[in-house]
């Protein structure tokens, strides 16, 4: 089975992540992992003077931001996480979306600064490692399609991860988070969502921030073909009943 996992900063430093993947490759499923690192870019960001702003749960990148998310994301977190992989036994190679034409992205909202959106994948880079049988590890950054000069532009994780499924024909997008899954306002586990259902729990702010930019990103994945939608915590990369299931929104008659 061909997946997309994206894993988020928190969850990378769990000992159950390695486990998990390796027992996932064992079961025949060839991955794909999006890492992301919004609190080490943070972190860094602060230790520089400079400080972290966010719109829907995006982060606004200025060319100054833009270096700091590129050393930080595909050099440091990249790495890291990586070595442990290579450590647990998992052949990972470490890549950015900048590599090899992987991720191109439009800067779509100017308020958010170098930041991309309308992404456009070449899936040859990662198919390439896995006919080698590698695991590709990528940092969420892409090209800006519209600068001859090829400058970078910051790419939202789960957007990326999505775009990377779609180009793919992943059989399963899988989006990690420090929780079981979409929460109701009782902190209940959703066990699925249409999209109907997803934009609600938006615009009442029951789901915000990165969850928010989890479900929209989710919900574009589910149109986009991926037949198998999840956001869930790390038990699901070896657990097929956790997580909340994205589901397309009925058709009216």
């Amino acid at each position: 089975m061909k997946r997309v996992i994206k894993i988020g900063g928190r969850a990378q430093g769990d000992p159950r992540l390695i486990v998990q993947i390796a027992e996932s490759i064992r079961a025949g499923d060839a991955l794909a992992i999006v890492h992301g690192g919004g609190d080490e870019v943070s972190a860094l960001q602060r230790r520089l003077g400079m400080e972290p702003k966010f719109l829907g749960g995006r982060r606004v990148t200025s060319a100054e931001d833009l270096e700091v998310v590129r050393m930080v994301l595909s050099g440091a977190t990249n790495k890291r996480l990586v070595a442990r992989l290579i450590s647990g036994g998992v052949q990972a190679v470490g890549i950015s979306g900048e590599d090899g034409g992987l991720i191109q992205a439009h800067v779509t909202h100017a308020d958010l600064g170098r930041v991309g959106g309308e992404i456009t994948v070449d899936p040859r880079l990662i198919l390439h490692l896995w006919r080698g049988g590698f695991v590709p590890v990528i940092s969420p950054l892409g090209r800006d399609a519209d600068d001859p000069n090829g400058g970078g532009l910051n790419v939202n994780g789960d957007d990326a991860a999505t775009a990377i499924a779609i180009a793919l024909g992943a059989d399963e997008l899988l989006l990690i988070a420090d929780v079981p899954g979409v929460l109701d306002d009782a902190r209940t586990t959703i066990p699925q969502l249409d999209g109907v259902a997803a934009h609600a729990l938006i615009m009442s702010g029951v789901a915000g921030g990165g969850m928010a930019a989890k479900l929209e990103a989710g919900a574009l994945a589910v149109r986009g073909g991926v037949p198998r939608v999840r956001i869930g915590d790390l038990r699901a990369i070896t657990d097929a009943a956790t997580g909340t299931r994205l589901v397309l929104s009925p058709v009216p008659v």
